[in-house]
């Protein structure tokens, strides 16, 4: 497994130190956030090189469960820290001292580099308790893929869209033509590189074999194509399959990826108002998010999407008339991604998680004319997901204003693994009942469907006389079967 290396050209030593502890710190974001780690090549402001942070949280997540077990047992996670230590920045350092071919820190002097070494006896006495659990001798024969918590997120499939705001061919092998790609049939024929797989319920996603080098094709570096997790496609594609709605919201939008998807299934040549709202309020975040859109737009399209540094929930609902649907995909506990299944379930947090995850739809379904809203996270956990889904419809001001969940038909019928009934049953007298809203809802297990795990819950409003009252069954995914020729 290739290691970590880095040239420093022309610094003198304090400006070294900065720049290499740097590296933690700027590293630190993409592995709180691993969705955005493919537009680390997009981030102008890095210090560091784009590919050294790639590969630094790469390796720390390859390692997760592992690390994060030696972070408890060695007290690191409670007790006081220097201002910087966070959790993520320490999980870095736990990768660079321990599971590093070099085994050591990549700075000079540094508070936080001081504190973590005066815990170093204790570190290495973990390592070795832990490579005698495991019966290894060296880091690489840790089973990163078997026999522990991690085995179920696995996935050997890298997920790319043709973006349709920028490229309008539909042929993938055209698109980027480095690759030589060979069509098969099932997503299990992508056994390596040059295979491509055509997703059948997203039209213009194609499953590749992580070892293809996408990331350095023409395609990828013009936005011709964007890296996107098939369940993170699913809320874009609930909300607009039919192409209905011609002003939309994405709530929480940072790193971008579901807000150009959205963008995507608008047309400026038919509706020159066709819009979607961006919302991050994040500072750092909606730095990436712009980056992001300007990449996938054009100067034909670039209005198409409107970036705004703002906390959705402040935003009044009455200024934006036209607005008739709304994805929102809030902070979540990320439970769904690679690795976090070995962190222990805090209750307390996922509490706290669902309350914020509730206020943020609440205000959602605010909106005047909004039909549509899809709300979704990347996490397994039921409380961020079928409960949340179940305290909105219970809430009286939510069920005055006519919303309820959509049918199966409205939501990627063709899609088998739904939402938990049973989760339902506060809300609903009978299985069958539970059985109909659970329908409205889409779930996605890591590494067993081929990427993250995921939630989806589309809730329609009943009353207001919309087509999407009796929604018909989804015409486009069941039609399209790729390109010709």
């Amino acid at each position: 497994m290739a290691e970590l290396a880095t040239t420093f050209v022309s610094l003198s030593a304090e400006s070294r130190t900065f720049v290499i502890m740097k590296l933690y710190f700027e590293a630190e974001k993409y592995l709180k956030d691993p969705l955005s780690l493919s537009n680390v090549f997009n981030d102008s402001k890095l210090t560091n090189s784009p590919k050294h942070i790639y590969a630094l949280v790469s390796l720390t997540r390859r390692y997760e469960s592992y690390i994060a077990y030696i972070i408890k047992r060695a007290c690191l996670d409670v007790g006081k820290r220097p201002k910087g230590a966070t959790n993520e920045v320490i999980r870095l350092l736990v990768h660079d001292f321990l599971f590093s071919s070099r085994g050591r820190i990549q700075s000079g002097k540094h508070p936080v580099k001081e504190w973590f070494l005066l815990n170093k006896a204790r570190l290495q006495a973990e390592m070795t308790r832990l490579k005698v659990k495991h019966g290894v001798k060296l880091v690489e024969d840790f089973e990163v893929a078997q026999d522990d918590d991690e085995s179920e997120f696995v996935s050997d499939i890298r997920w790319v869209r043709i973006n349709k705001v920028k490229c309008t061919r539909d042929d993938i092998t055209k698109v980027i033509p480095e690759l030589k790609l060979q069509m098969v049939d099932d997503l299990s024929d992508v056994t390596g590189p040059g295979k491509c797989y055509i997703d059948p319920y997203i039209p213009y996603l194609f499953g590749l074999h992580k070892r293809d080098k996408l990331t350095s094709t023409k395609a990828y570096l013009e936005g011709s194509v964007i890296i996107q997790d098939r369940a993170s496609c699913f809320p874009s594609h609930i909300l607009n399959y039919n192409h209905v709605h011609t002003q939309v919201i994405d709530a929480c939008a940072a790193p971008g990826n579901k807000t150009t998807h959205s963008a995507s299934y608008m047309d400026l040549s038919k509706d020159p108002e066709s819009c979607v709202y961006a919302f991050e309020r994040d500072k750092e975040r909606v730095g990436t998010l712009r980056t992001m859109c300007n990449k996938a737009l054009n100067k034909k399209t670039h209005l198409l999407i409107q970036v705004t540094h703002a906390d959705f929930t402040s935003t009044k609902p009455e200024e934006f008339p036209q607005v008739t649907g709304l994805v929102v995909d809030p902070s979540c506990s990320g439970s769904g991604i690679r690795g976090r299944a070995a962190d222990a379930v805090d209750h307390t947090r996922l509490q706290k998680l669902a309350n914020f995850q509730f206020a943020i739809m609440k205000h959602a379904l605010q909106f005047p004319l909004a039909t549509k809203v899809v709300y979704s996270t990347c996490s397994i956990h039921a409380e961020e997901n079928e409960r949340v889904t179940v305290d909105l419809l219970r809430d009286p001001a939510i069920s005055q204003l006519g919303w309820t969940l959509a049918s199966r038909e409205d939501v990627i019928p063709r899609w088998e693994r739904r939402g938990w009934p049973e989760e339902f049953r506060a809300i609903a007298s009978t299985e069958a009942a539970c059985e109909r809203l659970a329908a409205g809802c889409v779930r996605s297990n890591p590494g067993e469907d081929g990427g993250i795990g995921f939630f989806a819950a589309c809730f329609i409003k009943k009353d207001d006389g919309s087509k999407e009252e009796e929604p018909e069954e989804e015409e486009v995914p069941e039609e399209w079967t790729g390109f010709e020729g």
